[in-house]
């Protein structure tokens, strides 16, 4: 018979101790341990916005009509030509003589010689003839052959046509005259060569001012009819189309709706009744100058009893100031500093007998004329006052 051997109580309460501690420490183990972290990637959106296009570029603003000399050349305002007092006092101590060779007569034409004569008589020049060729290039050439043989310095002048005006004025070339020229020059003729320069209106501003000026009338409302000058003319066309850009440009409640070229003056009456009776709702009307254009014009509405028909035009007439200051058609007239011009050509000239360059091409201001300041506009244009009879219309 086997005796089993007792296990001391010791013993047994020495290895409970030492499990309870084995497992303490387990379990501490498992408290200090800090879990991995994690990174995650947000899944693409499905459906992703699109890229945005870039905006486009906005269309540049239309440019305003820009005067330009008959080949293009640049517009020099007239307020440049000048001479300082050493030249002055040369010019007056050259004992010049000039000559006036103009094309017409009227009243432009006789502001123009006026401040040519105001011009020359400070400089001390001495004006030795003054002609009308009465719109003749053959009286023209006889005027220009009969002034040469008094040996003039300067002459001034309107050329009569490119080709007729290049072989009148040969005489004066080839004899070294200082030639000035009211808006045209003749075929051929190079400038600082043949002559000295180019004078005349700012032709872009005459268009935006009679453009301004039927606006007011309107309100900037309205249906327009445009009677431009039908010849390769660069006075005209430029005036005419500066008018139609204008519009276009700054008016946009207004419309052009019916265009016409005139070829001939006498025409413009019948035209101006075509118009009317294809647009019998027109508000106004461009005419591209007065004494003759803008006559015809008034007789159609007078005729048609469309008496509130505005009509703008170009240059100082007494029919069309008339009507105007007697409350007719006529809103506005667009005119230039014609005696301004005048003075111009002569102090041109007075560049000539000096040697001193003078640009190709100047221009003088574009002035709006209606019944409210048509004395101011006659003097600042034509250094005079309004004819009589406009006057007695005033009261």
């Amino acid at each position: 018979m086997t005796t089993k051997k007792k296990i001391p109580k010791w013993l047994l309460l020495v290895s409970l101790v030492a499990v309870f501690a084995v497992f303490a420490a387990s379990c501490g183990d498992d408290d200090e341990t800090t879990p991995e972290t994690t990174t995650t990637t947000a899944a693409p959106d499905p459906d992703p916005a699109p890229e945005s296009e870039p905006e486009p570029d906005p269309e540049p603003a239309p440019e305003p009509p820009l005067t330009q000399g008959p080949g293009g050349e640049q517009a020099v305002a007239a307020s440049e030509i000048t001479l300082d007092d050493a030249e002055i006092a040369d010019v007056q101590a050259g004992g010049y003589t000039a000559a006036l060779l103009w094309h017409t007569s009227g009243a432009f034409t006789d502001a123009v010689s006026q401040g040519a004569r105001d011009a020359f008589a400070e400089l001390g020049i001495e004006v030795i003839a003054e002609t009308d060729a009465g719109f003749d290039a053959a009286q023209q050439a006889n005027d220009v052959e009969t002034v040469m043989a008094q040996n003039p310095d300067i002459i001034i002048s309107l050329a009569i046509g490119p080709d007729a005006g290049a072989e009148a004025f040969r005489p004066a070339v080839d004899a070294g005259v200082s030639l000035v020229f009211l808006s045209n020059v003749p075929q051929g003729y190079v400038h600082g060569e043949d002559y000295v320069g180019i004078v005349t209106d700012d032709l872009a501003a005459m268009g935006i001012t009679a453009a301004d000026l039927l606006a007011d009338a309107l309100g900037g409302q309205g249906e327009v009819g445009f009677i431009f000058h039908d010849a390769a003319y660069y006075v005209t066309n430029q005036r005419d189309q500066a008018f139609k850009s204008w519009i276009e440009i700054n008016y946009p409640g207004m419309e052009i709706v019916a265009e016409q070229g005139l070829a001939d003056p006498a025409a413009a009456e019948e035209i101006a009744s075509a118009l009317l009776t294809r647009n019998p709702d027109l508000d106004g009307i461009y005419a591209p100058w007065s004494a003759g254009p803008a006559d015809g014009v008034i007789a159609a509405l007078r005729a048609a009893g469309a008496s509130d028909v505005a009509v703008v035009t170009m240059d100082l007439d007494t029919n069309v100031s008339l009507d105007m200051v007697e409350g007719g058609n006529v809103v506005g007239i667009a005119a230039d500093e014609a005696y301004n011009l005048g003075r111009t050509m002569a102090l041109e000239g007075a560049y000539g007998v000096l040697g001193k360059s003078a640009p190709a091409f100047v221009v003088v201001p574009a002035i709006g004329v209606t019944a409210d300041n048509i004395v101011e506009g006659y003097r600042q244009s034509l250094a005079d006052d309004p004819p009589q009879e406009v006057l007695d219309a005033l009261g």
